[in-house]
């Protein structure tokens, strides 16, 4: 058989352990936030939830090997990923968010960027990471030709690059304290020599590392959160709207140079997209066995219990079923990233496709879950209005599906080389 769904030993342990660790940490973390009434103080309350997740290896397990970590496959991380996000997505997305900001270290860092792994491979405190890309006005069309580009800006000045902008949306970005990350990937334009008319916006596109450090150099007025972003979903979760004032970076800390910054940073999202994936399939199952639960205990004042009605059980097993679909197609999209078939885009497409299906299903699977339940799933004791506010974000974040992702998709069938199936056959044979 060409496809085996039984789990490795390896992968195996890696559920065990991220279903432990979601139980007796995020779950107990979360009783503890919700005391709080602020997005900014339950962002801080998770903190000794992340100082666990530091001592026990998730961050260094998001580390690729070559610089030091224990990753595993991507295989690997949509099953931890997943299997947190049906305990208590919003603690687990801090942990996973710090993964993404150092995810473009992970592909292009040299050796000369090696001291920037160290806080992050010590097990020791709760050092923050954040990819740092999107912006007030939105980026969805930032790269296309005749825009602008980013408003968030480098340029070089002797042996330093100084970083002028605003951003908003990215996890973790302002670090426990509101003052920056640890380490953060900022993406920027650079704009050290005049545009020219023709030029192709991709070209000016650059990604620096701007650690806490660094901040502290630049002067108290160099970072400032603007203002936190209360959410309806993800209530823990800390991306406000924050604003670098001449921030000087020595140039060693250019990780990306200019016309390789999209590259790597559309590079991380795809692997990013395969995850959004497996958190759309936790929420999924925890609407299913919250409704299931529901629906063996209670008959409504009927003679049966709810799962015997035709109505609910018609419901209850359309989210079942697409939960499993988009399972496979999750774990599909992140074995062939790493080991194919088919070229790049190819593979690419897989992943574009799990992020957009399963978290567009996600949505669908918690309203039907609520239909199927009724009122009663309106009551804040019940799980239903959250896993829904939390499933609401997945179609819109990490690369919206409607400005970004699915642009993206259209982008690949418009292309002369667009081989439809190479991700599943192969590339096909040329006539």
């Amino acid at each position: 058989m060409p496809v085996d769904f039984h789990l490795s030993p390896t992968e195996a342990g890696t559920r065990a352990a991220a279903a432990g660790f979601a139980q007796h940490v995020l779950k107990p973390i979360r009783a503890e936030y919700m005391k709080l009434e602020s997005q900014a103080d339950r962002f801080q309350a998770t903190q000794p939830a992340y100082a666990a997740a530091v001592q026990g290896g998730l961050l260094k397990g998001q580390i690729s090997p070559a610089h030091g970590g224990t990753g595993g496959s991507l295989v690997e991380a949509a099953i931890m990923v997943e299997e947190c996000y049906a305990v208590e997505g919003s603690a687990a997305l801090t942990i996973f968010g710090t993964g993404l900001g150092l995810t473009p270290l992970n592909i292009a860092a040299k050796p000369e960027h090696t001291e920037f792994f160290a806080p992050f491979l010590s097990g020791e405190g709760t050092p923050i990471a954040s990819l740092v890309f999107s912006e007030p006005g939105g980026v969805a069309n930032a790269l296309e030709k005749g825009a602008p580009g980013f408003q968030t800006t480098a340029r070089r000045e002797g042996d330093e690059w100084v970083i002028n902008g605003e951003k908003m949306w990215a996890t973790n970005c302002a670090g426990w304290d509101f003052k920056g990350a640890d380490l953060a990937c900022v993406v920027c334009r650079n704009v050290t020599e005049p545009a020219k008319p023709d030029d192709d916006p991709k070209d000016h596109v650059m990604i620096i590392i701007v650690t806490r450090a660094d901040l502290d150099r630049s002067g108290p007025d160099a970072f400032q959160v603007i203002r936190h972003i209360a959410m309806p979903g993800h209530t823990s979760v800390s991306g406000p709207h924050v604003k670098y004032t001449n921030v000087r970076v020595p140039a060693k800390n250019v990780l990306c140079p200019p016309d390789q910054g999209a590259q790597v940073a559309f590079g991380a999202f795809d692997q990013s997209a395969v995850l959004v994936g497996a958190m759309a399939v936790g929420l999924m199952r925890a609407a299913f066995d919250a409704a299931l639960a529901f629906a063996k205990r209670d008959n409504r004042n009927g003679a049966v219990p709810l799962l015997e009605r035709q109505a609910f059980a018609d419901l209850l097993s359309g989210i079942k079923m697409s939960t499993e679909a988009c399972r496979a197609l999750v774990w599909k999209a992140a074995h062939a990233m790493v080991n194919g078939p088919g070229d790049y885009d190819a593979r690419r497409e897989l992943a574009l496709a799990a992020k957009i299906y399963a978290s567009e299903a996600s949505v669908k699977a918690c309203t039907d879950a609520i239909n199927a339940v009724g009122v009663t799933a309106y009551d804040l004791d019940q799980p239903f209005s959250e896993l829904l506010n939390m499933a609401m974000v997945l179609p819109i974040f990490d690369g919206g599906n409607v400005g970004i992702r699915r642009r993206h998709m259209q982008q690949l069938m418009l292309s002369p080389t667009y081989d439809a199936w190479a991700a599943t056959y192969g590339p096909s044979e040329k006539e």
